[in-house]
């Protein structure tokens, strides 16, 4: 059994600077294509984050100061990457709570509005804790029978990614072979933003921290309107603000 795409997914994979979505900065991009053929197609770049790469960064992706030193910004390649991932849906591992944040924060830095409205996103390691609670390199391992070799290289991952996603479809019948069956399988299709802020519940859109956890965010926005400017001016991810905002607008439209 093979993964049947009825449009392109992309699946990627990122190292970084750190693990704070709203801090850090990408410094390596790999994204694995696959067609609706099977046919695949990588795009793969080192990029200049434009600030330090800490030494615990480097001990573990072994991406240095010096070797992007001369490597384009993301601002440089925003266009490019945004092009290639047009038009698909998004894949990798742990992705729904790492790369793609991080990604979509890095286009809103640099100004590029790229939307995740209508795709659908596969976190491979959500299918793979939900039945065997293992990393990539064993996911790899006990779903490809192959040693992950070069581990923490983001080409190497994001194609590991893609195998251990096509050998839990011939594994596990019962999530389906469709990009759409997996994403309702693992409870994935119904995000309010990428950091999970806010969540859904029957529906409806509520806080996921703090003193309101729990409490539809409209009616704390109506009740308490001070909320939503303590958030815009906190320190939350941009696409965590956004969402905020269209809540309120809705909220004003409301009330008006």
């Amino acid at each position: 059994m093979k993964l049947q795409l009825t449009r392109p997914i992309a699946f990627i994979d990122l190292e970084t600077t750190g693990i704070n979505i709203t801090t850090d900065r990408i410094v390596e991009i790999a994204i694995v294509k696959i067609l609706q053929d099977g046919e695949k197609q990588v795009k793969r770049k080192l990029i200049n984050p434009l600030m330090p790469i800490p030494q615990s960064s480097s001990d573990i992706h072994g991406i240095t100061d010096l070797m992007v030193k001369d490597a384009p910004s993301f601002k440089q390649v925003a266009n490019e990457i945004k092009q290639f991932i047009e038009g698909a849906d998004l894949g990798g591992y742990n992705s729904n709570r790492f790369d793609i944040p991080m990604l979509l924060e890095e286009f809103l830095r640099v100004g590029i509005d790229y939307t995740l409205e209508g795709k659908r996103l596969v976190d491979v390691q959500k299918v793979f804790h939900m039945m065997e609670q293992r990393t990539l390199g064993a996911a790899y391992k006990f779903y490809c029978q192959k040693t992950l070799e070069g581990a923490h290289g983001a080409e190497a991952d994001a194609t590991a990614t893609w195998e251990v996603l096509e050998a839990q479809i011939e594994r596990y019948p019962q999530i389906g072979d469709t990009v759409e069956s997996i994403v309702k399988f693992t409870g994935e299709d119904d995000l309010v933003d990428l950091a999970r802020r806010f969540v859904k519940d029957k529906g409806i859109e509520v806080f996921n921290f703090g003193k309101h956890k729990g409490k539809p965010v409209a009616q704390v926005l109506k009740e308490e309107p001070q909320y939503y400017d303590w958030m815009m001016k906190g320190d939350f991810p941009i696409n965590t603000k956004q969402k905020l905002t269209e809540m309120f607008n809705k909220t004003l439209i409301k009330k008006g």
